[in-house]
């Protein structure tokens, strides 16, 4: 490992800075699951994160999505006065059952 400089918590470093020490950044992010924020012309404009946090990341906007879907569900079924499908009438209808 180089000598670089250890940079700080969630650090912003220039695109051309990171080329540079790309195999450093790697490890850091892998280590410490920080990301490290990439810039150009001084705006942030990628990020170097670990593929297992991004996994969560996503895995946990998913759920979040899926729980606000039942929430609308939920208030569109109390404005219109409707009442939910069970489940296995909603097999029969796709064919499922």
């Amino acid at each position: 490992m180089s000598s670089s400089p250890v940079l700080p918590v969630s650090a912003v470093i220039p695109v051309s800075e990171a080329r540079q020490q790309l195999a450093e950044l790697i490890d850091r992010v892998r280590a410490e699951h920080t990301p490290v924020y990439l810039a150009r012309r001084g705006r942030r404009v990628a990020a170097v994160i670990d593929a297992d946090d991004l996994d969560a990341i996503l895995e946990l906007a998913e759920d979040m999505a899926d729980i606000r879907a039942a929430e609308a569900a939920r208030a569109e079924m109390q404005a219109t006065g409707g009442t939910p499908i069970p489940w296995e009438q909603v097999k029969v209808d796709l064919g499922l059952a």
